[in-house]
């Protein structure tokens, strides 16, 4: 899984260096302020040992707590169903679905959550893969059937999913694209998590909007308090296509505001360094330093506070 995690990174650091001096000026006079490069401050590239001798692409496995090992799904899905399963009243449960490294996202997830299903799903390297498998109208919500039919059989009683969630590290956006485009993605998707993934391509000399329409709807929802939505970035300046920085400050741009100065907190892990924020409502957008594979990777640690601080008070069901 490491060399998977390390093979994912948008780029690789030799590449990175060398475009570096040419990629950390401002936007050009007349442009939008969110088509910036990170700023040199921001191009660091911490070690393991300056990270406390974590790696954060190869994290310690935890194992499985509260939660059953994984149980296959058709496709490449993977789910995680609770020892002790816990219906409502009505026989339903909550549900997170993680695309792109679903491996280090169990490790973050069994730490904190007990109660809700959670599904991990891999499909690639890039994003065309995770977009081409969720594009069909009716792709999400086989997913949701499959899941509801395991629950049942663990449960021995009929089981349906209440609130849906979607989190995706790197590649895996192309997926939360995918479903957000859809009616039953619009209508059932309850939350949204992009850790250091939010790209696009370029359209001119601005960014191809069209790529980020479904995730302009939803951040727009999200900062109305009707969902919630967490959006990290880290400052790695990928070749020929706009970086997680300039997409997630185009969500923020529609809004009509900037991120806001931040320091770093006790909380960041795996050696992060948080630079700015956005929040409104149930909006927020956290931007870090950092241009390297072991930066990207650590926004895989991000998931454990987002569940922690975000998810669980909005589903009142506090891990």
């Amino acid at each position: 899984m490491a060399s998977l995690l390390l093979r994912s990174v948008i780029g690789t650091s030799s590449m990175l260096v060398a475009l570096l001096a040419a990629r950390t000026t401002p936007a050009d006079p007349g442009k939008p302020w969110f088509l910036g490069k990170p700023p040199p401050v921001t191009q660091t590239m911490k070690s393991v040992a300056a990270r406390g001798g974590e790696n954060p692409c190869s994290t310690p496995d935890p194992g499985f707590g509260a939660y059953r090992p994984w149980s296959k799904l058709s496709g490449s899905g993977q789910a995680l169903v609770p020892i002790r399963i816990t219906l409502t009243a009505a026989g339903e449960f909550d549900l997170v679905i993680h695309f792109h490294g679903h491996e280090p996202a169990r490790k973050e997830w069994v730490r904190v959550m007990k109660r809700e299903v959670f599904v991990g799903m891999s499909l690639g390297e890039r994003s065309g893969p995770y977009e081409a498998a969720f594009t069909p109208a009716d792709a999400l919500s086989r997913v949701v059937a499959e899941v509801e039919q395991l629950v049942a059989e663990k449960a021995g009683k009929p089981a349906h999913a209440r609130r849906i969630a979607l989190s995706a590290w790197s590649a895996g956006y192309g997926a939360v694209k995918a479903i957000l485009r859809t009616p039953y993605g619009k209508k059932r998707v309850d939350s949204v998590f992009l850790l250091d993934g939010l790209h696009c391509d370029y359209a001119g000399d601005g960014l191809d909007q069209t790529q980020l329409e479904p995730f302009v709807g939803f951040a727009r929802r999200a900062g109305a308090g009707e969902r919630l939505m967490v959006v990290s970035h880290s400052s790695i300046i990928p070749p020929g296509y706009a970086s997680t920085t300039e997409a997630s400050n185009f969500l923020i741009n529609t809004f009509g505001a900037r991120p806001k100065p931040a320091r770093p907190r006790p909380s960041d892990p795996l050696g992060l360094e948080l630079r700015s924020r956005f929040d409104r409502k149930g909006f927020h957008v956290l931007g870090y330093s950092g241009n390297g594979t072991l930066d990207h990777c650590a926004h895989l640690g991000l998931l454990r506070d987002i569940l922690q601080v975000h998810l669980a008070p909005r589903w009142k069901s506090a891990p």
